[in-house]
């Protein structure tokens, strides 16, 4: 059956004039949600928009991944930058069916730029999205949406698992006085970070990571870039990696920490500190459960510098200080996450059995890249 097309200046109102960008130093602190690219950056004191809208990144979005959304719903009053378009759905179009028909399009050709690319206005005016009646529309986007409630409600059991380890950390080691904890640069063998200089990427190979792959304080190997075993060969001369070691992200969602926990050969990019602990006075768990505890974290954040990307300098982790407690408290909070972790596995494999259907409900609904000539 064919489907019809149509461009997006069709089924929905442009609103970019109504943008207006505040720097953080003039921003005046409020209740109105800020939203850029890719979601909300902070709250403000006035609003510029009160509608159902659609936010479409123009700069700095995730164009060319398959997991992470270029386009995200809003609605009532908020503030808006000029790093979003922003889209109001006409009368002949589903507002929630608008924003699943662009989350994942294909921006192949469309954008441009080398270090940051840019959908531009008139690239945007090209898209086109399927279109089908309105009840048709909202049947589909009835399906994904009960896809999309299991999805966040199988991420909310993730991030109440994690929280079950902080507090069983605090319960066992919060209250260990600042003279009794020890330096990271201390606890650890090696701490550097990833290549400073862009590899030579290939088709397929050896998984080349990134901050977001490491977000979730696991390490998801589903890489977007690859290097070549004689790149891989050279590079891992540098950090030679072992189960047990840690990495941890330093900029954009600084502070995520992730446990190697199998041989498989992975690279990773400078934005990622790596931690050998030394094994006589930490073991990886405890080590991964101190860097989450809200005290370290608070070190962090008060250790991070800059302000367009907040940075984690190596030499401020150096400084983190954490408990050292007995090895075989170690071994005790070790057990507790080794059992808490099989709970996270289970709820893990049905997340991306749900983002899987969600996958493809889009392809076969959403399916977008088409010239509607």
């Amino acid at each position: 059956m064919s489907i019809a097309y149509k461009k997006l200046e069709e089924v929905c109102e442009i609103l970019d004039s109504r943008r207006v960008p505040i720097t953080a130093k003039d921003r005046k602190a409020g209740v109105y949600p800020y939203y850029g690219a890719n979601g909300l950056q902070d709250y403000v004191a006035e609003y510029i928009f009160d509608d159902e809208l659609v936010l479409l990144a123009e700069d700095g979005g995730n164009f060319g991944s398959k997991d992470r959304p270029i386009a995200y719903r809003v609605s009532g009053k908020c503030w808006v930058n000029n790093h979003a378009h922003v889209l109001k759905a006409k009368p002949i179009v589903n507002v929630d069916y608008l924003c699943y028909a662009l989350m994942y399009y294909d921006t192949e050709g469309l954008v441009n730029g080398a270090t940051r690319q840019k959908l531009t206005q008139a690239a945007m005016r090209q898209m086109v999205i399927p279109y089908r009646d309105k009840t048709e529309q909202e049947q589909i986007v009835d399906e994904i949406s009960q896809v999309v409630r299991l999805i966040d409600k199988r991420k909310e059991e993730l991030l109440l698992l994690d929280q079950l380890v902080k507090s069983r950390f605090v319960e066992l080691f919060g209250d260990t006085p600042d003279k009794d904890k020890k330096m990271m640069v201390d606890i650890c063998k090696i701490i550097t970070d990833g290549t400073h200089q862009p590899p030579k990427f290939a088709a397929t190979g050896i998984p080349f990571l990134f901050v977001s792959n490491i977000v979730t304080n696991e390490i998801s190997y589903d890489a977007e870039k690859f290097i070549s075993e004689e790149t891989y060969a050279e590079l891992i001369k540098r950090t030679p990696i072992a189960i047990g070691d840690i990495l941890l992200s330093t900029v954009g969602s600084y502070g995520h920490p992730a446990v190697v926990k199998s041989n498989k050969p992975f690279c990773f990019q400078r934005h990622i500190a790596y931690l050998k602990p030394n094994a006589d006075m930490v073991n990886s768990e405890y080590l991964h459960g101190a860097i989450l505890s809200a005290d370290v974290q608070r070190q962090i954040d008060a250790r991070v510098k800059g302000i367009a990307q907040k940075t984690l300098n190596l030499s401020e982790i150096r400084k983190l200080r954490l408990p050292v407690p007995s090895m075989e408290q170690q071994k005790q909070f070790a057990a507790f996450v080794e059992q808490t972790d099989k709970s996270k596995y289970y709820s893990s494999m049905s997340y991306r059995s749900c983002q899987h259907a969600a996958s493809n409900f889009r392809q076969e609904w959403m399916i977008c890249q088409t010239s509607n000539s």
